[in-house]
């Protein structure tokens, strides 16, 4: 390493790039030998985190490490990552100086619009407008300096925004890549969503780009905005600078980006706009940078409080999820994901999953997920100056009895605990709001309130400015818990709510000169909680339940559980028998001596079922195993079709079975298609199904629902990732709707869902400690009151995948 580049953590990464490709080359220990002195190499290995020893020989210090990852090397490899790509985009929207290069000199051209909207918005940092059409004595233009080519700067330029021509831009991209440009803001269209022309054309841009060391946001973006005093940025085409306030916004689509930001501006008509924006980023075709490194920024960014995403498309959803858990645990992250294929611009990898099961997944890490953007701003402006409820308990007041009612069915439909609600009457003055909102906030019993107002007539009904002086006046002096307003017709009260402390600007009687900063805006004081007031009761108690959701899963990832250990698990053996295997071929689905074998050494059994290809050696078979027998089909068509009549139960004897052998055949055809199977009879109980996948972008997923149509036809299923805690098996088996089942619903006796707990950790075991083992599926799990038995299995092995999330960090494949 180059004296002028060492520490700067380079040798730190390329030691975690080195030892995954080591790893992915059967290298399981590396050997260093360093001088004594160079004691900076030495704390290179040992900051690692591997697991190591170290000895001294012949005069040099002797390490050895297992390259296998531990806790505290994913650790330092994670912490290293997050400040890496965090520091990249805080380099964009953080810059000293912005070059707009293809400011046309006619109005509304999209350069001009962007260099009139960062000096509208007061940028603190240098602007320069940059045309090589500009004339030769041109010195300035829109009072900016005036460039001919970002060559000519004389000094740094740390953001350009690129708006030429698609075909123009590689030679800017080769200008800003010389005069040492850290990022470029790509506007023009014509990449990647205009056919196989416009994706080279994007990969070539990419590659570019990379050449300098530049990251990309685009191509195809809307811009970008940060509203911090310090830096005032508006490099977009937004017309307006969104007010200061606790937000992060992140839109893939520019028409989406636009929508998110009105929502968010508007004060009345809908939502309040009780709190601002801190950071807009709208990505287009995310060549580069993506939503996960948005993320990686917001996670330590202090000015952000709430990060709100629509993401059509997740390219890395492994990566996205565990970047999501670990947000989430510090602030809400509410994400709108679209449901159709990725727009044609966007590179993902392909999933098989269904969109219902990623969205269970992100849940599951804390992400609120939420389907359209009115439901988006909802959430946000609800979590943004609130605090996170302590529980489903809701209290109603206000002075419409009727509108308290609908309030208090929303809740019950959301699955929340709403008290009977208390009806003001219309009489009620700001007095009477204040002392309600005061009792109830008091009350213990009580998480969170709605107030439901509507207009009142006659001379002691308050005004809008006086009640919602009352509301936040109790608000501010009660315990801490949320409080939502539902409000009809009362456009005023929206914007009162708001007025006081709140971030958004005074109005002003004309707009300000450009180049001149805006007039300093009223922050909020620390802690102030700031009323979010809806136009339905139904959208602001839906925005309640999902943050109570969100403030149950905070609590809960507090104490994630662990994976047990279990002493009968061979993971030696298991190895050994899954390579000499997968010597035969790159994949194969295994046969039933091989499955029973492998899930044997994970300590999951499974009962014999014998072929009987004749009613005499379906004799034998029921002979060895003892009565009573179970005859199953299990032709393709017939497997796990019990309403067909393909299997015959509590067989006594052998008289019985060769009858129900020959009602088989004489139903459903020869033996040789019906193929029937002779299995001892298993304890009555719940029959379930358990599934683990390995899914090219997800990663592995453990599934589970009850046998039948329950799952196969109305799709209900849990999902968690892998590896599965002991917390994770027990919410996985609560989470199906058809779970009461499993706990003695209407008087039934309660299986033995401890039992299928660890079944279900068993084989998250066997999937996270063998990659290989790509599928898996017990169908049926027979869950009896006590124990249970597993009926059929499957297992498909293949090679496992060359990379995965523990692999070194690599950009988009370009």
């Amino acid at each position: 390493m180059q004296d002028a580049h060492q520490g700067r953590g380079v040798a730190s990464a390329l030691l975690e790039h080195v030892a995954a490709v080591a790893r992915e080359r059967g290298i399981r220990r590396f050997a260093a030998e360093v001088l004594p002195a160079n004691t900076k190499m030495i704390k290179v290995f040992t900051d690692a985190g591997y697991t190591q020893k170290r000895s001294f020989e012949d005069g040099v210090v002797r390490l050895e490490f297992d390259l296998e990852p531990t806790e505290r090397s994913l650790a330092v490899q994670r912490a290293r990552e997050q400040r890496a790509e965090a520091r990249s985009v805080r380099r964009l929207l953080t810059p000293g100086s912005v070059a707009v290069v293809g400011t046309g000199r006619t109005s509304g051209g999209v350069g001009r619009s962007v260099l009139g909207n960062l000096r509208q918005a007061g940028f603190t940092g240098r602007l320069y407008a940059v045309n090589k059409a500009f004339p030769q004595d041109l010195k300035e233009f829109d009072g900016v300096p005036a460039h001919r080519s970002v060559r000519d700067i004389d000094e740094p330029v740390d953001v350009a925004v690129v708006a030429v021509p698609a075909d123009h831009v590689p030679e800017v991209v080769a200008e800003c890549g010389e005069h040492g440009v850290q990022g470029l803001v790509v506007l023009a269209a014509g990449y990647a969503e205009s056919g196989p022309e416009g994706r080279e054309r994007q990969r070539e841009l990419v590659r570019h780009a990379r050449a300098y060391g530049m990251r990309i946001i685009g191509p195809n973006a809307f811009g970008i905005i940060n509203t911090s005093p310090e830096v005032r940025l508006n490099a977009s085409l937004a017309p307006q600078m969104p007010r200061t306030g606790r937000i992060g916004l992140f839109a893939q689509s520019g028409a989406i980006g636009i929508a998110l930001l009105s929502r968010l501006h508007r004060r009345g008509g809908g939502v309040t706009g009780v709190t601002g924006v801190s950071t807009f980023v709208s990505s287009g075709n995310r060549a580069d940078v993506s939503g996960n490194d948005v993320l990686q920024y917001w996670y330590d960014d202090p000015d952000t409080d709430v990060a709100l995403m629509y993401l059509e498309s997740i390219g890395n959803p492994r990566k996205f999820t565990r970047l999501a858990r670990r947000t989430a645990a510090a602030k809400p992250l509410v994400v709108v994901q679209g449901a159709g294929s990725a727009p044609q611009g966007h590179t993902v990898r392909a999933t098989r999953l269904p969109h219902a099961t990623v969205s269970a997944l992100l849940r599951q890490a804390g992400v609120i997920r939420v389907d359209t953007i009115t439901e988006l701003v909802d959430a946000g402006l609800l979590l943004a100056r609130q605090p996170l409820p302590r529980g489903p308990r809701v209290a109603i007041l206000g002075n419409s009895e009727s509108l308290g009612l609908l309030t208090y069915d929303a809740c019950l439909s959301e699955g929340l605990r709403p008290q009977p609600p208390l009806d003001l009457t219309t009489e009620a003055s700001a007095e009477d709001f204040h002392a309600a909102l005061a009792r109830a906030l008091g009350d213990e019993t009580c998480d969170a309130v709605v107030v439901t107002a509507i207009p009142a007539i006659g001379e002691a009904s308050p005004g809008d400015a006086e009640l919602a002086e009352a509301l936040r006046s109790a608000a501010a002096t009660g315990p801490a818990k949320p409080v939502l307003v539902v409000h009809v017709e009362l456009g005023g009260l929206a914007e009162a709510l708001s007025a006081a402390t709140s971030t958004s600007p005074r109005a002003r009687s004309a707009t300000p000169e450009a180049g001149t900063p805006p007039a300093p805006v009223t922050e909020a004081p620390e802690g102030a909680h700031l009323i979010p007031a809806y136009p339905a009761a139904e959208r602001a108690v839906r925005a309640l339940a999902e943050a109570v959701k969100y403030a149950q899963w905070r609590r809960e990832a507090a104490d994630p559980g662990k994976v047990p250990e279990y002493e009968d698990i061979d993971e030696k053996g298991a190895a050994e028998l899954i390579g000499g295997l997968l010597a035969r071929g790159q994949g194969l689905t295994l046969g039933t001596d091989e499955t029973c074998e492998l899930l044997g050494r994970y300590g999951v059994p499974v009962r014999r079922a014998i072929p009987a290809p004749t009613p005499d050696e379906a004799a034998r078979a029921a002979g060895a195993l003892g009565y009573p027998v179970a005859l199953k089909a299990t032709a393709p068509h017939l497997r796990h079709r019990a309403d067909l009549g393909g299997v015959r139960l509590d067989l006594a004897d052998e008289e019985q079975l060769r009858r129900a052998y020959a009602e088989l055949t004489e139903l459903f055809g020869k033996p040789e298609e019906v193929r029937p199977v002779v299995q001892a009879m298993a304890p009555r109980g719940v029959d379930t199904i358990v599934r683990a996948v390995i899914d090219p972008a997800a990663g592995a997923v453990l599934s589970f629902g009850l046998a039948g149509p329950t799952s196969q036809l109305l799709g209900d299923m849990a999902h968690r990732l892998i590896p599965v805690t002991d917390r994770d098996a027990t919410s996985l088996v609560r989470s199906i709707r058809t779970a009461p089942l499993l706990f003695g619903w209407r008087g039934s006796t309660p299986v033995d869902t401890p039992a299928l707990e660890e079944l279900l950790v068993r084989v998250s075991r066997l999937v996270d400690d063998h990659p290989e083992v790509v599928a898996v599926t017990l169908e049926p799990v027979v869950v009896a009151p006590h124990g249970l038995s597993v009926l059929g299995a499957s297992v498909r092995l293949a090679p496992p995948p060359a990379r995965d999330d523990l692999g070194p960090r690599t950009l988009p494949a370009y």
